[in-house]
């Protein structure tokens, strides 16, 4: 086994792969609509919803707050659950329309108790509020989902089980810049779509044979 930090990890994978471009958008609150309608289905159905929402609002958020509920559900049904969907993005447009929108001063506002406030939003997650950090609020974080997961299982790392568990062990991402902490998502989730279905699958990628060190996260 050839060792790996988590830089390494994430320079091999961006030489192998090139850059991804994530998070897909036009605008920061196409993305908070994206990373809400994109849990539990897959983002060809979140492009459905999206291109409806877009010819309604044009993603402006001050219209986007103003859709009737059932309206709404109407545009984003392709993404499903879409009655707790639409639930969570009429509450997180109200909450951005108290700061007339102004994601800076929201991020200046709560500061570090920004992600406890995502949380406290309704269908707000730990995987979408660290989203939501990371590429609207321009926050450094790292996102553990579930390709991550697997990936560092196969990587050899010790005690992952969930979410907060693999957060844990990867709390923050020191040694990179922000550009490269959206990147290096981004290369985990792309990997992870044709990669981490299986042992199989594993091995015949270019990261095989390869450990990953956290113990000083570099």
């Amino acid at each position: 086994m050839q060792d790996l930090t988590l830089y390494q990890l994430y320079q091999k994978m961006l030489a192998e792969m090139g850059p991804q471009g994530w998070w897909p958008a036009e605008s920061k609150f196409e993305i908070i609509l994206g990373a809400i309608l994109v849990q539990n289905t897959n983002w060809k159905n979140v492009e459905k919803s999206l291109a409806n929402i877009k010819v309604v609002t044009g993603f402006a958020p001050e219209e986007v707050s103003e859709l009737d509920k059932e309206y709404l559900i109407s545009l984003i049904r392709p993404s499903g659950f879409y009655k707790n969907k639409s639930k969570a993005i009429i509450e997180v447009f109200q909450w951005l329309k108290k700061y007339q929108f102004d994601l800076r001063k929201i991020k200046e506002d709560y500061g570090e108790k920004l992600r406890t406030q995502l949380l406290s939003l309704h269908g707000i997650g730990e995987e979408t509020a660290d989203v939501l950090l990371l590429y609207v609020f321009d926050e450094k974080v790292f996102i553990a989902d579930k390709y991550t997961q697997k990936l560092f299982t196969f990587l050899q790392v010790k005690g992952i089980k969930n979410y907060h568990s693999l957060k844990r062990l990867v709390p923050d991402l020191p040694h990179f810049t922000l550009s490269q902490a959206q990147e290096f998502h981004g290369l985990l989730d792309e990997f992870g779509k044709i990669y981490v279905k299986n042992q199989a699958a594993f091995t015949s990628s270019f990261l095989a044979g390869y450990q990953l060190i956290l113990t000083n996260r570099k």
